[in-house]
């Protein structure tokens, strides 16, 4: 018997495991595919390149995470470029962002002296709001119903700190959250290509477009792992697959035993409690508790048979929304794509290593959401690209390079067809528009990887095809993340937890799900 399963090796997973292995536990992962790693993997996808297949940036992984697990001393590299963000205008200017907001203005004042102004008030902002936020993302969300004492002492500690943001922050705290994030970034700025590269944090992996009510609260809520208004373009040496490989080896050194080729069929449950997993090859493994780090949908009503849980949880689980937005494109270049807005400064390189955002003004961004409502995929899609072979050149062979973009808006379900025989028509769209800014770039493409929604989740195990678990929205946050009352990493089934992307905070590669599923779970088998 084992102390404990954890079914999936995602990054999550790998931090959970860590963290309950550290303290004396014998924690057992146990991964479907060959490599742990889940989104955050790297791999060959034409001979001779590889790229990060899936996450391209880190969120960033949470300070105290990292330093526990002292992934360094495991092997990863981070870089963080210089340049967080180019953005190319449709009249050939380049807007560079940069994680000093002085160098940030400079670049902002070729297209508005007013917006570099601003461009301070709104990082300083951001700094100050996304501290408070910090401490949301760190907890465990209260216990709506029987809040206990350390509940309210951790609420009592958020409130006192939103009353120390002073008078204006609070103000504009409270206001935000609950607007549209186009409203939000009009109030600084009048450059329509700023206010679309700032207010893209807030859609970003979302079914959500800027003129959406609370995708404030996903650009705030992002603010709160990194404040610089751009957002993280950290990436790992060797890909995003060299983060999970130190995650793996510190877990491991910890005394996590990780198995691959593991396929969990069913999570066994016997008088409402979870007594074990069976394999996909028949085998079955006791344990104490078993830990998912799979999406909820898939935990609870998939891994486990719903006649453990009751009607009504199940009801509401069925209408958890999961159903994703986003695809992504890998392309194997045989030499660095050279983007009008950057020719006249010849500063193609340098500019281009951080993220690539295509998208030109707040009109464009609606405009790519709202094909997908009606179940299409966007003709002229938002982008979010990298050139990691710029400062990685172990990725690509020498002289070329690989780029890895994300593509919204495509739906998991198309109306009157299926991404069988959609996936070339999306390849062609994205190569298509990056054409628009980089023209050489169509004739440099010498391979490619496409991944669509479906196969996220067929090949990669996310249901829907969303890539954090589960729809990131203002009712689907914090204590109802994934439903109200489940929100504590526990589920209706005694000694089964979730620790996965579907639990609070759920955004991106920064391991908070996993490191706060931990404390719970060490909290309850302490007791």
């Amino acid at each position: 018997m084992a102390d404990i399963i954890i079914v999936g090796g995602g990054h999550n997973g790998l931090v959970t495991a860590f963290y309950l292995a550290k303290a004396g536990l014998k924690p057992l992962v146990l991964e479907r595919r060959p490599q742990t790693g889940g989104g955050a993997i790297t791999e060959e996808f034409a001979p001779g390149f590889r790229c990060s297949t899936l996450a391209h940036t880190a969120g960033p992984i949470r300070a105290d995470v990292a330093r526990s697990m002292q992934l360094e001393k495991h092997g990863l590299k981070m870089v963080q470029p210089d340049v967080r963000l180019f953005a190319p205008a449709p009249d050939g200017r380049a807007l560079l962002l940069y994680a000093d907001s002085q160098r940030s203005a400079k670049s902002i004042a070729q297209f508005s002296q007013h917006d570099a102004e601003r461009y301070e008030d709104y990082h300083r902002s951001l700094g100050k709001i996304g501290g408070v936020l910090a401490r949301l993302l760190a907890m465990t969300p209260p216990n709506i119903d029987h809040p206990s004492r350390g509940d309210m002492w951790d609420l009592l500690k958020t409130g006192k700190a939103v009353r120390d943001l002073g008078k204006k922050d609070m103000y504009r705290l409270i206001r935000w959250g609950p607007m549209a994030v186009a409203d939000l970034v009009a109030e600084f700025f009048e450059t329509e290509l700023l206010r679309a590269a700032v207010a893209a944090r807030g859609i970003f992996g979302t079914f959500l477009g800027p003129w959406s009510a609370g995708s404030s609260t996903v650009l705030l809520m992002r603010a709160a792992s990194d404040a610089t208004p751009a957002g993280s373009s950290a990436f790992a040496l060797g890909g995003m697959g060299a983060l999970t490989a130190a995650m793996s080896s510190s877990a491991q050194a910890a005394g996590a035993e990780i198995r691959t080729d593991a396929e969990v069929a069913q999570i066994r449950v016997r008088d409402g409690a979870a007594t074990g997993v069976v394999l996909g090859s028949g085998e079955e493994i006791a344990a104490k508790a078993v830990i998912s780090n799979a999406d909820p949908r898939r935990t609870l009503l998939q891994l486990v048979d719903p006649v453990n849980l009751t009607p009504d949880f199940v009801v509401k689980l069925q209408h958890y929304r999961s159903l994703g937005t986003v695809a992504k494109v890998n392309l194997a270049l045989g030499g660095l794509p050279k983007f009008t807005a950057l020719e006249k400064s010849g500063g193609n390189g340098a500019a281009l290593s951080g993220r690539i955002h295509i998208g030109p003004e707040i009109d464009y961004l609606e405009r790519a959401f709202d094909e997908s409502k009606y179940g299409q995929f966007s003709r002229q899609p938002y982008l979010e690209a990298m050139i990691p072979s710029l400062s990685d050149p172990s990725l690509a062979p020498a002289g070329k390079h690989v780029m890895s973009v994300y593509m919204q808006f495509a739906p998991y379900k198309l109306r009157g067809a299926d991404w069988s025989s959609q996936r070339d028509a999306l390849g062609n769209t994205v190569v298509q528009t990056l054409a628009q800014y980089a023209p050489d770039l169509p004739n440099l493409v010498e391979g490619g990887q496409i991944i669509t929604p479906q196969d996220l989740e067929d090949t990669y195990g996310f249901t829907g095809g969303h890539i954090f678990h589960g729809e990131i929205a203002l009712d689907q946050m914090f204590t109802m993340r994934p439903l109200l009352d489940w929100a504590r990493y526990r589920t209706p089934i005694q000694n089964l937890y979730l620790c996965g992307s579907g639990t609070h905070p759920g955004d991106g590669l920064t391991g908070g799900s996993g490191a706060n599923a931990a404390r719970e779970i060490l909290h309850d088998l302490k007791r």
